[in-house]
């Protein structure tokens, strides 16, 4: 349970991380807001990777053999992220649009929630399954 609190901890500033880069990239007209968030969600990845392997399952792993797994991990992540992201963007943006909230900040939290699943259990049993 530590494990899982220290990875929903590492993920939580990851995922601000992210919100705070996808932000950045729509206001300020940087950056489409489907690709804003894949690349917010790849850039996140870095603190999310090394915070992780220090500190939330402690590997004593080389680089070489754990980044390439959480490489892909990251791309699965931010494939379920990005599609999830577009499809719920389309349906805020054109069908309905929450009074509360930018429909791309309405879509970027509920496709994180997709996300936090498949990441634990991509880092649980396939990157550090040693622990």
């Amino acid at each position: 349970m530590k494990r899982f609190a220290l990875f929903i901890g590492i993920g939580g500033i990851s995922t601000l991380i992210q919100f705070l880069l996808l932000i950045l990239f729509v206001e300020f007209n940087l950056l489409p807001e489907v690709v804003a968030s894949a690349a917010g969600y790849v850039l996140a990845s870095f603190f999310s990777y090394w915070a992780n392997y220090h500190f939330t399952f402690a590997s004593k792993q080389s680089h070489w053999k754990a980044y390439p797994k959480f490489a892909l991990t990251v791309g699965l992540g931010m494939s379920v992220n990005t599609v999830v992201f577009a499809g719920l963007f389309f349906i805020f943006g054109q069908l309905w649009q929450p009074p509360w909230i930018e429909p791309y900040l309405a879509a970027q939290v509920l496709a994180t929630g997709f996300t936090l699943v498949v990441n634990f259990l991509m880092h649980k049993f396939w990157i550090y399954k040693e622990h």
